[in-house]
């Protein structure tokens, strides 16, 4: 038998193989996943024959056959890491096969984890499922106040951290291109206008997307995270040095703080995230308002800055955001932090919602 094509009995194998792969579950690995851990599986049992081969004794002598022992092995190693990797935030596993004339036995070698941010990511979207939206009308406005702290620095010298200050935005929801895309406020010591109700203008009039997201168009956007991926990606255009991965990550980050979406456009976004290349969970991450919670957190060496979300570690809302910048090659120093304290929508620009108290 050739080592290299298998035999009538290895496709039959590779069939039982492929009916131990469950069907993944939405918080599984993707589909094409499986195929490749199972192309990966296959390649493996193919090298084996070939050491088996090689190790055959002249005159046609072979040693002790592995084959009812490899089928022994196979079945839990492929059954049971394939559901328990999206459990345990591994990203994927790679079969090598190691041992004597009695037989080989799996070792699973799994590459740098990122520290769980994948299954953090799928258990808020599990949490956003469950949140209770209610839809936003054309003509209304998503009203939302934070806690802001940016850096106050020039351009080219080191970064220097404002005060915080009161940020309030009356975000417009509209089908139809615009240039004032709503209004805001910003209140505190060093705010240029500080407390007066100020146009949020673009040059041009802009149509609902990512620059004007609204929440019709969040809902318009695909809800499987592969396909809402390679919309995101084809949709952001990068900026100075910053990598394709860190503008989709940042322009994902700007969806979060000031726009309100339907719970299954949330659960979508953030399965989309897990498959960003280069997150990381954060155990403790604090936001503009001193609250801590869980982060998720993408570092860019092109451009020398690092974007961090904040979580509430219980109940997995949004709390706020943090960026850093290295801007002398001496590490990453804080360089804006917010913190969102409400998020509602009112019926007209300017207006506070109903149950705002004069010292919220």
């Amino acid at each position: 038998m050739n080592a290299a094509h298998p035999s009538g009995s290895d496709r039959e194998e590779a069939q039982e193989v492929s009916r131990l792969l469950p069907e993944a579950p939405e918080w599984d690995l993707p589909r094409g996943r499986h195929r490749h851990h199972k192309d990966i599986l296959m390649q493996q049992i193919d090298l084996h024959h070939e050491s088996v081969a090689a190790a055959t004794p002249p005159h046609g002598r072979a040693s002790a056959a592995p084959t009812p022992l490899r089928r022994r092995l196979l079945r839990p190693a492929v059954a049971v890491p394939v559901a328990a990797l999206a459990l345990t935030g591994a990203l994927a596993a790679t079969l090598t096969f190691t041992g004597d004339d009695h037989g080989a036995t799996p070792v699973a070698q799994a590459p740098a984890s990122d520290g769980g941010a994948t299954v953090l990511l799928n258990q808020i979207a599990d949490a956003s499922l469950r949140t209770d939206t209610a839809p936003v009308k054309d003509g209304q406005y998503v009203y939302v106040r934070s806690t802001v702290r940016s850096n106050e620095g020039t351009f080219a010298g080191p970064v220097e951290l404002g005060a915080p200050h009161r940020r309030e935005v009356w975000m417009a929801q509209t089908s139809k291109p615009v240039k004032t895309l709503g209004t805001m406020k910003e209140t505190g010591r060093g705010v240029p206008m500080s407390g007066q109700l100020l146009p949020y203008k673009s040059t041009d009039a802009l149509a609902p997307g990512l620059e004007s997201p609204t929440y019709a168009w969040l809902a318009s956007l695909p809800t499987d995270p592969d396909q809402l991926l390679d919309e995101l990606y084809a949709g952001t255009r990068t900026g100075g040095r910053e990598s394709e991965d860190q503008a989709v990550f940042e322009k994902i980050g700007s969806l979060l703080d000031e726009t309100v979406m339907p719970p299954k456009n949330a659960a979508a976004l953030y399965k989309a995230v897990a498959r960003i290349p280069g997150i990381k969970r954060i155990p403790d991450a604090v936001d503009a308002a001193g609250r801590h919670g869980v982060g998720v957190a993408r570092q860019d060496d092109r451009s020398a800055s690092r974007s961090e979300w904040i979580f509430d570690s219980e109940s997995l809302t949004y709390l706020g955001s943090r960026s850093y910048l290295d801007k002398d090659g001496k590490g990453m120093k804080l360089a804006g932090t917010n913190a969102i304290l409400r998020r509602t929508v009112v019926d007209k620009s300017g207006t506070m919602p109903a149950d705002t108290t004069a010292d919220s």
